[in-house]
């Protein structure tokens, strides 16, 4: 039984239609949050965790994700050169991050395929799947509950957030039972975008998993679901009604600040919450804030 997890992939294949023309020629991954692109975040988070061997899921035009993590040295010597040791510094923490890796997903078959696609790297060990338009807050960490979990249970684990239930149609949903830990449950099934009167609770699954190498296996036989894409929800739904042979699966219930950056609205709400909090823009942006919704009315 494996006591350390290390592995994390992030599936950044999206095409990003829903920022075009912003995504026309660069990553939806690669939107600034303030200062910073959309995926170091979720990098980030995967290293504090103790995730340092990183495995990206791209697709075409995505070289910008592989140069981003790499280093520049001209503008490292340009930067040495002015002595601006600040910016040099932020430079080199996406360089020096983790252990980056990259392999294409070829065909886009849903984010069932795109985690498939790691089978050769993960190999027969547990590992975590960060998708790259969920943003949790540093302040709020997630996936050191969900990894404990998988490790002490051996089991799956996945992220829930308690929705509206009028929004539930827009994930996958949980039918769940308790367990001793309040924020822990045991899932019994999964429904992707269920209708709400089909939903089996208000639970939803967000992107983060913790998984059981057992998940290849499944994936392997999955047939297309919804939008005749391979569904990570349907694997997940198979294996949580056979926990005798793929150690079935359980949710960690999030009650953190979670950012969708996938959505054109909730995108900018992000930029502003995360902004507010920051040392050397929230002083002044908090203030302007005020000010300007003040107008609104």
């Amino acid at each position: 039984m494996v006591t350390h997890i290390t592995k994390a992939v992030i599936p950044a294949a999206g095409m990003g239609t829903r920022f075009l023309p912003a995504t026309k020629a660069m990553p939806k991954e690669m939107l600034p949050v303030v200062d910073k692109p959309a995926i170091q975040y979720v990098v980030e988070e995967a290293v504090a965790a103790g995730l340092t061997d990183v495995l990206m899921i791209t697709g075409r035009n995505k070289n910008a994700l592989e140069n981003h993590f790499d280093r520049v040295t001209e503008l490292e010597a340009v930067l040495i050169q002015k002595g601006d040791r600040d910016r040099l510094a932020k430079v080199n923490e996406s360089t020096d991050l983790a252990d980056m890796h990259y392999v294409r997903q070829g065909d886009p078959l849903g984010l069932g395929h795109a985690v498939l696609r790691a089978k050769m790297h993960v190999g027969r060990e547990p590992f975590a799947v960060l998708l790259g338009d969920d943003i949790i807050d540093a302040r709020d960490p997630l996936l050191d509950k969900m990894l404990s979990e998988q490790i002490t249970r051996n089991t799956s684990v996945v992220a829930l957030l308690e929705v509206d239930p009028s929004q539930i149609h827009l994930y996958g949903a949980a039918a769940i039972e308790k367990t001793d830990d309040p924020d822990v449950v045991r899932i019994t099934g999964l429904v992707e975008k269920p209708a709400a009167e089909d939903a089996p609770s208000n639970l939803a699954i967000i992107g983060r998993y913790v998984l059981r190498p057992e998940v290849f296996d499944v994936l392997e036989h999955t047939k297309p679901g919804k939008g005749n894409e391979i569904q990570l929800t349907d694997a997940l739904q198979e294996m949580a009604v056979n926990p005798e042979t793929t150690g079935g699966v359980y949710g960690v219930i999030f009650r953190g600040r979670r950012y969708d950056t996938g959505d054109r609205l909730d995108y900018i709400k992000a930029i502003i919450q995360l902004a507010v909090d920051r040392d050397d823009l929230g002083v002044e942006l908090r203030p302007w804030l005020k000010e300007f919704t003040s107008t609104l009315e």
